[in-house]
Formats: C-alpha cells, structure tokens, sequence
C-alpha cells in the first residue's frame, strides 16, 4: 500500500475508532514512516551519548537490495509478514492476509498500549497488518512466489507502469520486458509492479511455481481498512480480541470504498491530496475535517524536530542530547520498530515455524 492508505486511510479510520485528531496524528504518521525510515545505525550526540535507529525500509526500486541476505530483517517483519502457513520455510513465509501471526502482532501492540511509545508501536503494527491484505502471495525473503512471469491488468495500468519500471531500469536493463518483469523481484512483488499497492486494480499474474493468480484489490483494501479500525478500537478499550468490535460503521465504510475505487492517480502522493481534500469537504460521514500534513524528511520532520538535522543523512551535525529527545516521536518510534522487529522475529515467527532472523 502507498502513503494514501497508510497515512490518509489509517488516519481516518482511527478517527472513527474513536482517537482523538492529536491520537489518530501520531498513529498515522507512525504507520506512513515505516515506509520513510531509511536511515539506520549509530545517532551521535555531541556529548558522547548515542542512540540506535533500525531502518525499515529501503530506497523504492533499489533492486540490488534482493542480493543481501539482511534485508529479510526489513522485508519480512515490516512489509511482507509471513503466514505460517504450509511445510516449507518458503511456503510458511509467504504473507497472507489477517494471518494467524498477523493477529499476534496485533494483540502484543494492544498489549503494549500504556508504554508511552504505544501509540507508534501501534502504527508500526498497522502497517505490516493492512500491508497483509496487499502484498498477499509474495514473501519477504527470495522465492519463487516473487517471479511474475506474466502480469495482465487494466490495460492503461499495465502501460503506465511498465513504462515507468523500464524508464527507472534504463540504465540497467535496456528491454524489461525481454529479460522478465521479475527483474527487481527477487523479495517482495517487484515483479508484479505496483498492482499490488493500487486501491482499485483488477489484476492477475503467473508466478515462479506457475500458479496463476487473479487479485481485485478494492474488496481487500475496504477489509484491511475495516480490521485496522477494529485494531484501534481494540487498542483503546484494552481488548485483545479486536476481531469482535464493531469496525467502521457501515456509512463511512461504503463512502470509504468510493473514494478508494474513484481516485486513481498512479501518484500515491497525489492521490493523498485527493483523499485529503474528500475528507475535508465532509465526503466519508463522521471525520469532516483537515488531515494533517504528513512530512517525512527534512524542517518539520519528527527527525528535525528531535534532532535538528534537515538532511537524508546526517553529515557532520551532532546534536544535543537532552529530555526532550527521550520524549521525541523520532525516538519513540525508532524504538517501537526495535520492539516490534525483536517481537516478530524473535517471538511471534518461531512459534509458527519461521526463523529469519
């Protein structure tokens, strides 16, 4: 999913579970970064304190990222959550939509909700759960599942995309199609372009195995939309089996699945202004209101803001540590991705068979 679900839709829907705007904020922005959280190791401070940050994400398109065994760490707990399902380690890590595993993750962030990093842990956890519903069928760790040896969708879609992958790769690969769209797709769905990420595609492919596989993404974007509202619900009310409260009420959900099947830019960016403004303009009943500005990087950033630092790296500034950055949403959410990748990997995943990490 692309930064109009991830931070338009979760914002709203933690409205309507009931947080407050500051709340939803928080948990939205959370659940956005973990796509924008590309710089890891060693925060320096200039008195000699230090802090540990964990990427959990990569620079989109960077297909060189398939040849490193370590990005299993970030593809599989933070986008392509395994399902445990099946004999094999590669069958077990395939991800699928509202796993058994996925719901673990779930309850241990509900379990989690008086930590005063809770509502971040949350959105961490909100992404790899709603990212269940679009990158089911692929896996975070190379497999033949990640081949897409023929991909059919809606005709202006296919186009659009395929000209944009061949322009990225130009350097590199001079005839996409020749070589096989499973050219970047090595981990994840590279392959299959981003049909997966796009709230209204029809769409079907054949994989490595030779399954042929048919998706119409609408139906599950609207579901993972409906259980993150459950999820939230769940989370304030402290109950673990978020699966029983009530979710979006049924005017805001069929307003929700409109604006998702309508707005259909190939711009994830633009297509969150689209959905801002509809929300705005009172279009999804229960939240007519401004969304808040998502800013990923650079003055206004939750890194600015606890670091002062403006870049993508951070050169040679060392800022000041103090109070004030132990209570940062920079830290707080860099701890939320150490606890929720130690929970995933270390406690959720081998208790259904799948050691990665």
């Amino acid at each position: 999913m692309n930064i109009d679900f991830h931070y338009g839709v979760i914002y709203v829907t933690s409205r309507l579970a009931g947080m407050s705007r500051e709340q939803a904020q928080t948990v939205a922005h959370a659940c956005q970064y973990v796509d924008d959280a590309t710089t890891r190791g060693i925060l320096h401070f200039e008195g000699g304190e230090t802090f540990e940050r964990f990427a959990s994400a990569h620079v989109m398109y960077d297909y060189k990222n398939a040849m490193n065994d370590e990005n299993r760490v970030i593809w599989a707990p933070f986008h392509f959550l395994p399902g445990g399902q099946g004999d094999t380690l590669e069958e077990k890590s395939v991800c699928r939509p509202d796993s058994e595993i996925a719901r673990e993750m779930v309850r241990r962030a509900i379990d989690g909700r008086k930590a005063n990093n809770a509502l971040h842990r949350l959105g961490v956890s909100l992404h790899v759960y709603v990212d269940t519903w679009a990158h089911q069928g692929f896996c975070g760790t190379e497999s033949k599942h990640n081949t897409v040896l023929f991909l059919e969708g809606d005709h202006h879609d296919h186009t659009t995309w395929l000209n944009k992958l061949t322009d990225m790769l130009a350097d590199t690969v001079h005839n996409v199609e020749a070589v096989g769209l499973d050219v970047i797709s090595g981990l994840g769905h590279g392959g299959a372009l981003h049909f997966p990420d796009m709230p209204w595609a029809t769409w079907k492919y054949r994989n490595g195995h030779l399954m042929e596989i048919q998706r119409d993404n609408l139906p599950d974007f609207v579901q993972a939309a409906d259980m993150a509202c459950k999820a939230v619900q769940g989370f304030l009310n402290g109950n673990r089996q978020y699966d029983t409260e009530r979710g979006l009420p049924p005017e805001a959900k069929a307003a929700l699945q409109d604006l998702l099947a309508s707005n259909r830019d190939h711009d994830g960016d633009k297509r969150l202004d689209v959905f801002m403004r509809s929300i705005a303009a009172g279009k999804v009943s229960g939240v007519a209101e401004e969304i808040p500005a998502y800013v990923a990087k650079g003055i206004n950033s939750w890194k600015f803001a606890a670091t002062g630092i403006s870049d993508n790296g951070d050169g040679e500034t060392k800022p000041q540590w103090s109070a004030a950055f132990e209570d940062s949403d920079y830290r707080k959410f860099h701890d939320a991705i150490k606890e929720h990748r130690f929970v995933v990997t270390q406690e959720i995943l081998p208790k259904h068979g799948v050691r990665l990490a």
